[in-house]
């Protein structure tokens, strides 16, 4: 311990400084916050709002239309006729786990039900829609 110079000993320091540990919390939060919504990754689209049951998490593929009709599988782009010739191989690779479809709100019906039959074609049976829940009031 340290001594003054009559021989007296300081008193011992019972305080923890939090300061520093609230700083660098405060730090972590801003991180996360601003990057959690990057990490979604995917295909930016606006999905239409339905208020319907939520999906169940699978390990399955994601097929994605955005607006201007180009489609992704998982984060892949194509054309609709490379994605008509390639899919069914790409489910047969990965198993019979089902297939997330999300399609833009502002895509044309039909541009979707292609792509659905394609799923359907390939033997996929389990084919989940994706969209986003309604806004509360």
């Amino acid at each position: 311990m340290a001594r003054r110079r009559g021989g007296a000993r300081l008193p011992l320091m019972g305080d923890i400084n939090v300061v520093s540990l609230i700083d660098v919390m405060m730090l972590l939060m801003v991180i996360f916050m601003i990057t959690a919504p990057m990490m979604q990754g995917g295909v930016d689209v606006h999905l239409p709002k339905a208020d319907a049951r939520p999906l169940e998490s699978h390990s399955g593929m994601t097929v994605t239309v955005d607006r201007s009709g180009a489609i992704f599988i998982d984060d892949a782009r194509m054309s609709f006729a490379e994605f008509q010739a390639s899919f069914k191989a790409l489910s047969e690779k990965k198993g019979k786990a089902g297939v997330y479809l999300r399609a833009d709100d502002g895509v044309d019906y039909g541009t979707v039900v292609r792509v659905l039959a394609v799923i359907r074609g390939a033997g996929v049976g389990d084919v989940g829609l994706v969209a986003e829940p309604p806004l509360q009031r």
